[in-house]
């Protein structure tokens, strides 16, 4: 496919920008998504581990909590250093390498025979899982054309509900069907490491990236497979040079300052709610029913809301905008830990455990799309990383906290404290910029 003649030049993110959804598109959505699914379904895992080592190791919820925070500080510290490691030596390259590490680590965690040996792999485990999150949505965003790019990134945010659906058929199926059978839950998790080859060899790296890293050879074949996948011609290339300034900015200088904040500010209080809430719900279920699998049964159901939250969200981020969407969707969720806390017949806690996880998950879509584009190019993967990273302090406390709440005033209490976090975080979304429909600054 030849240039096309007498055509305006345009720099290679602006014709990514002009290129209507493709076959390219999804391929890179699937492909980024699958791996995002088997994220999630790590993390989901671990939430049924949890209830059924209470009963079959007996242990207590303090051992528990730790079992369960483990993992995030290995989080917060992947986010940050996947953030960094994005922008040094690419996207795809990191979103390769942390599927091997913690699908590696989750595979081992099947063989552990004590609470001290599973905690070292969860902290393994954990290094992954944050090192993948915000790159993932990084790459995504950035091949994402401007019109469409929320809903796309709220696409791959909704892989993470067909991970946790996936984690809640496996624990509702194979894990009370025997003694060993949270071993096999988690001999699955293994699945990443072979995945690990298809995302390193059938996924794309990042235009802009390579473009930083002036491999331009890489980065102009890049697009016109993109192109050829729409069947528009290539048209002369205005050949985009970093700008300096940039890569001795910091998040936190001026430009920046006020939204990076606000982005913390939001990630902490989604993460203590979410993590604080999910991590412990078939436990919690467990204790209230007295039925290890019913537990996992309503907590099937309820993570089965996931989804139709994912795609309201993905509807309304470019109707109504980044920001309110996801003030309203974190209002929601507000709603929705309150009346859960007191809900105590099975009626009840469906229903506010289904409102829970639509507008939760809602919100964590909108908030994937919202970070990508609060930062140019040589900031970006630092940008969305640290606040991953910072939000993960917050996963880190939330189940900790969650036996000191129940001893203090007991399922309100727990959800009062969740719904304050989502309250907080609906008021910081105000200080964040709209950018609905504006390209990716570079």
């Amino acid at each position: 496919m030849s240039t096309q003649p007498g055509t305006e030049p345009l720099t290679r993110a602006e014709r990514l920008d002009r290129l209507p959804f493709n076959r390219q598109h999804g391929k890179l959505l699937v492909g980024s998504g699958i791996g995002w699914a088997l994220d999630a379904m790590d993390v989901g895992l671990i939430s049924f581990v949890m209830a059924a080592l209470a009963v079959q190791w007996q242990l207590d919820k303090g051992t528990l909590s730790l079992i369960g925070s483990i993992g995030f500080v290995g989080m917060a510290i992947g986010a940050s250093l996947g953030g960094l490691l994005a922008d040094k030596i690419g996207r795809r390259n990191v979103f390769a390498v942390t599927l091997l590490v913690y699908g590696i680590a989750t595979g081992a965690s099947a063989l552990v025979g004590s609470v001290a040996a599973l905690m070292a792999l969860r902290f393994v485990v954990g290094l992954g899982l944050g090192a993948e999150l915000p790159v993932a949505s990084t790459l995504v965003s950035e091949y994402a054309p401007r019109k469409i790019r929320g809903r796309m990134v709220v696409a791959l945010e909704a892989f993470w509900a067909v991970g946790w659906i996936m984690a809640a058929l496996i624990g509702y199926f194979l894990i009370p069907a025997s003694p060993n059978g949270w071993r096999w839950a988690l001999a699955v998790g293994i699945v990443p490491t072979l995945y690990a080859l298809v995302v390193r060899f059938g996924i794309p790296e990042s235009v802009r990236f390579l473009e930083n890293k002036n491999r331009d050879a890489e980065a102009e074949a890049a697009v016109r497979t993109f192109e050829a996948a729409s069947g528009i011609a290539p048209v002369p290339t205005k050949e985009w040079t970093p700008d300096p300034a940039v890569s001795t900015e910091s998040i936190w200088s001026a430009p920046y300052r006020r939204r990076t904040a606000a982005l913390w500010t939001i990630w902490f209080c989604i993460n203590l709610s979410y993590y604080g809430a999910f991590i412990w719900l078939p436990t919690l279920l467990t204790g209230e029913l007295k039925d290890l699998s019913k537990s996992f049964q309503f907590t099937l159901i309820i993570t089965l809301a996931q989804l139709p939250g994912y795609g309201m969200a993905a509807w309304l981020i470019e109707v109504w905008g980044r920001r309110v969407t996801l003030a309203v969707f974190l209002l929601g969720s507000a709603v929705a830990a309150a009346f859960f806390g007191f809900a105590n017949t099975p009626e009840t806690i469906i229903a506010a455990g289904c409102a829970l996880s639509f507008f939760n998950l809602g919100a964590w879509g909108a908030l994937y799309a919202i970070g990508p584009e609060l930062y140019p190019t040589g900031l970006r993967g630092k940008g969305t990383g640290s606040a991953a990273a910072f939000g993960r302090i917050a996963s880190i406390i939330a189940p900790l906290s969650v036996p000191v709440l129940l001893g203090v005033g007991g399922h309100p209490a727990v959800f009062g404290v969740f719904a304050g976090a989502f309250l907080i975080g609906s008021a910081a979304t105000l200080l964040l910029p709209e950018l609905r429909g504006r390209a990716l600054t570079e």
